[in-house]
């Protein structure tokens, strides 16, 4: 059985993602891009201890929407700034270090 290198315990059992999604100040701004497109943007996320490969495609699904990841950032297209705010509070995020602009 594998065991987590920062917390110790077993990697099932492992609650070090949870901790740092708590403590995580993330900020959702909108963008226009070209041809007057919006473009929401996910900041504030660390690639080291968030898979945000996993977490795109989910906020992709719920959204219904497509996006990409650059520079730990997230983006995803349209206006989806509450919807994402709701989404990440649902997963765990503590919605007073959510900034919405």
């Amino acid at each position: 059985m594998a065991v987590c290198d920062k917390c110790g315990l077993p990697e099932d059992l492992c609650v070090c993602e949870e901790i740092v999604k708590e403590s995580m100040r993330v900020k959702i701004t909108l963008d226009k891009r070209r041809f007057g497109k919006y473009a929401t943007v996910i900041q504030g996320l660390d690639g080291r201890d968030i898979d945000l490969k996993e977490l795109s495609s989910l906020l992709k699904a719920k959204c219904a929407c497509g996006g990409t990841i650059k520079d730990n950032v997230i983006e995803l297209q349209g206006d989806h700034k509450e919807k994402v705010k709701e989404i990440l509070q649902t997963i765990g995020y503590s919605s007073g270090l959510i900034d919405v602009k």
